[in-house]
């Protein structure tokens, strides 16, 4: 399937969402809103996929919302509830295209370089891992614009970063660098460029592809029951994941594997 400012690029395992308008910085259009949970699920249903790169073209991994496409979210209706319904539905569509990241059965990977702005941030917080070139700038930027953020930041933020960190940023609006990002947590790691950050986002999603992607989807679905539940809780979910899921092939191929002194050839059975 083609889209018009997104595109979708398979290798080795690692499928790679490219937000492609980089004469605009990659700020979001509407297409794009409809077109990247579009991408993410056609990578969802693809088995040779192991990990999910989202990344940007151009000079910067995007600006957030188009200003254009903002000015219009309030369509007029015959009253104001059936404005404010609709502009209901719209926020909620929104919020469905970060939450793809998040809801995806497998790893993702945000690789940050340039502008990271408004609904940038929405978009790497549904991620599972952050990683950015050391001239990456992350903002909430809709504080400035006279916004409430309303795509996920303000509710994934916190666990990442810290209910302090995300209250500055979201006050304030202001940008902050790679360098502060990475202190904060909201970053794994920092790389010299971009080309450098395209190298290791690689690496590091070929490390993870190399693993059972029956164990990885796995683990992030365990990390997800443990959000908001007792470790109770998370250890019977656990119990229960694995008893459904351990005697695998996967697992009698690592076992084969350390008895031969080779590399594991895993399936995802």
């Amino acid at each position: 399937m083609g889209y018009e400012h997104v595109e979708i690029e398979v290798s080795d395992h690692i499928g790679t969402v490219w937000l492609n308008r980089p004469e605009k910085l990659n700020a979001l259009s509407a297409d794009m809103w409809d077109d990247i949970p579009a991408a993410v699920q056609t990578l969802d249903g693809n088995d040779s996929v192991r990990v999910i790169v989202l990344a940007g073209r151009g000079a910067a991994f995007t600006v957030g919302i188009d200003v254009g496409m903002l000015a219009g979210l309030a369509p007029e209706g015959p009253s104001q509830a059936v404005t404010s319904q609709r502009l209901y539905e719209t926020i909620k569509r929104l919020q469905l295209t970060a939450s793809v990241f998040a809801n995806s059965p497998k790893p993702t990977i945000a690789a940050i370089h340039g502008f990271c702005l408004g609904a940038g941030m929405d978009l790497i917080t549904a991620c599972d891992l952050r990683v950015a070139s050391a001239a990456a700038t992350f903002s909430i930027r809709e504080t400035k614009m006279g916004l409430v953020a309303d795509v996920g930041t303000l509710q994934r933020l916190p666990a990442i970063v810290g209910p302090g960190h995300t209250a500055e940023l979201a006050y304030t609006g202001n940008d902050i660098g790679a360098e502060r990002a990475a202190a904060i947590g909201l970053v794994n790691h920092v790389y010299a460029d971009a080309e450098e950050l395209g190298v290791q986002t690689r690496r590091i999603a070929t490390e993870i592809a190399s693993n059972s992607p029956l164990v990885v989807s796995g683990v992030k679905k365990v990390l997800a029951a443990n959000v908001g539940s007792s470790v109770e809780d998370g250890l019977e979910f656990v119990a229960h994941w694995n008893s459904a899921h351990l005697l695998s092939n996967d697992l009698f191929e690592a076992i084969s594997a350390f008895t031969e002194k080779r590399q594991p050839r895993f399936k995802g059975e």
